[in-house]
């Protein structure tokens, strides 16, 4: 049976050996001018190192380039892309239309993974980007077990599903931490913003603490809880989706190097062993509530559920 790749988010050129040899196959990175919602920072010194490093163990790394482009950053899209295509990335990933023009101009033999965060809810949909040129398409959160199963069966190309971490659940372009620090005359917090791990809103009825931070994109409010799916990935291995993410925002890298250790035997034995998958399967999950942090509950997100608004 066909295993699927287990795609990882790094926050620094260091962890890229490390979660390599944790069993990650693929990496996602690169920098808040062009991606969204990043791990880390890496520097364009940083993604030649990445790709020269995860390509030497067999790896593939993936840049990022799914930001929200105003008119202002439109004119850098061709000369990155073209970077990246030189620096040997297996692939971008974008959601606006614009990286996908620019990609024809500068590099049309480049690979694109489409993936909009919410849209990717039907199969129709991810084959007209593919049509367009996607050669993968990741789908949105927010979506049962049924329908992604019924996506992978219908859609002509490749599949990717967050099984891990946390989801976004509110983005404003607008920097408005940065714009309250401000009003009460605190710039050193606005220095020191982006280096922050404990901003919360906290939601005292139901005991919520919803993370927040803020890049080059805005700010952003997450999920309160994170996904496991690391119980429940039996159907999704035979269906052949192609690729499981964990998402590492706001994780520490000895977390993302012990999850990814506890995904690598999950998918290993979900592909070559049903039975003993099984048998295991409580025990792994245990294992990943055993390191996650006491605020933050793991769920199956909207794979069993309805989505609510």
């Amino acid at each position: 049976m066909k295993k699927p790749e287990l795609l990882v988010t790094p926050t620094s050129v260091e962890e890229i050996s490390r979660l390599a040899e944790a069993g990650a196959d693929a990496f996602l990175i690169g920098e808040q001018k062009f991606g969204l919602r990043l791990a880390g920072e890496f520097s364009r010194e940083d993604v030649k190192k990445s790709i020269e490093l995860a390509h030497a163990k067999g790896k593939k790394v993936y840049v990022a380039m799914n930001a929200i482009f105003h008119n202002e950053k439109v004119h850098a899209l061709e000369e990155y892309i073209s970077f990246v295509s030189e620096a040997g990335a297996d692939a971008v990933v974008f959601g606006d239309p614009a990286v996908l023009m620019a990609a024809r101009a500068a590099a049309p033999n480049l690979k694109l993974h489409w993936n909009t965060e919410t849209t990717g809810t039907n199969w129709y949909t991810c084959d007209y980007w593919g049509r367009k040129g996607a050669g993968r398409a990741v789908l949105a959160r927010e979506i049962s077990m049924d329908a992604v199963l019924d996506i992978k069966e219908h859609a002509s190309v490749e599949i990717e599903v967050q099984v891990h971490g946390m989801s976004c659940m509110f983005q404003s372009k607008r920097s408005l931490l940065g714009n309250y620090f401000e009003y009460q005359g605190k710039t050193l917090e606005i220095e020191k913003k982006k280096q922050q791990r404990d901003m919360f809103l906290h939601d005292k009825e139901r005991n919520n603490k919803y993370p927040i931070f803020e890049d080059e994109n805005g700010t952003h409010i997450m999920s309160p809880n994170d996904i496991c799916m690391v119980d429940e990935l039996q159907e999704m291995v035979e269906a052949g989706i192609d690729s499981f993410k964990i998402d590492g925002i706001l994780k520490s890298p000895d977390y993302m190097e012990t999850i990814t250790k506890i995904y690598r035997k999950a998918i290993d034995l979900a592909a070559e062993d049903e039975e003993r998958y099984e048998e295991e399967k409580e025990k792994l999950l245990e294992e990943a509530e055993s390191i996650q942090p006491k605020n933050r509950p793991l769920d199956t997100g909207f794979f069993f559920k309805e989505t609510v608004y």
